[in-house]
């Protein structure tokens, strides 16, 4: 049963699909997805001259479409690439690309559909510490709130890699959005939810407030359909109450 702040999100969602359709600023049938916005691919150039971006070893990024330039431009620039398994629906969540290591180039590498038929897969215990997250956006503002698609995946993902150590203070969360995305209006949040430092467009680089992180997995407020449906859960659940 949806809650009053799930409700609040979809409707913000639903206006900016609607929005960015109706502007052109994406394909039609953007509805329930990540938008994947005209301009990505400038935007993703923008991130790569920023510091922080050249600074940055290791990178996590989502598997949506919107931000494949920016897994493309990470494995050019010579970076370390974790993608998440879509909707993490394997036991190990996430496929490593590394640079060094490919044997097609970048382009074809950082397509979702490719890696996932040449990349391994990793559990989390197996991975570096992340110098910075790519995550995609339905809405942001400029305080750093944002709303995904509505599944829940990015912010489960960040909370595995913060329980596990391997997100600090110093890792930059950014996401990649059209100006459209970009709302000026306050987010509703939930304890889950994390904030982003950048905001990056292919106009403009928006730096965003003090960073909010989520400790960990809060178990009570995930359903146990959702437990189930993710193994890497659904095996702590096993852990933390043995049958």
């Amino acid at each position: 049963m949806s809650t009053g702040i799930d409700m609040a999100k979809q409707a913000i969602r639903t206006r900016i699909w609607d929005l960015l359709e109706r502007e052109k600023a994406v394909e039609r049938g953007v509805h329930g997805y990540i938008p994947a916005f005209a301009g990505a691919d400038v935007a993703a150039d923008r991130l790569a001259h920023l510091p922080v971006w050249q600074a940055a070893r290791v990178i996590k990024a989502v598997p949506d479409r919107a931000q494949q330039p920016v897994r493309e431009r990470a494995l050019q620039d010579g970076k370390l690439l974790y993608m998440a398994v879509p909707m993490l629906a394997d036991k190990l969540p996430f496929y490593v690309l590394d640079p060094s290591r490919l044997t097609m180039p970048p382009s074809e590498a950082a397509d979702r559909q490719m890696a996932a038929s040449v990349a391994p897969k990793i559990a989390v215990d197996e991975m570096q510490p992340v110098d910075m997250v790519a995550c995609g956006s339905v809405a942001v503002n400029r305080s750093g709130a944002r709303l995904g698609k509505g599944a829940g995946y990015s912010d489960i993902e960040v909370a595995l890699l913060q329980e596990a150590g391997l997100i600090g203070p110093d890792t930059v969360i950014v996401t990649t959005v059209h100006p459209l995305q970009v709302v000026d209006e306050a987010l509703p949040e939930t304890r889950h939810d994390f904030s982003v430092d950048l905001i990056v467009t292919p106009s403009e680089v928006i730096e965003c407030g003090s960073p909010r992180r989520p400790g960990g997995i809060y178990w009570e407020q995930l359903t146990a359909d959702k437990i189930a449906a993710i193994p890497v859960l659904a095996a702590r659940t096993a852990d933390r109450w043995p049958s």
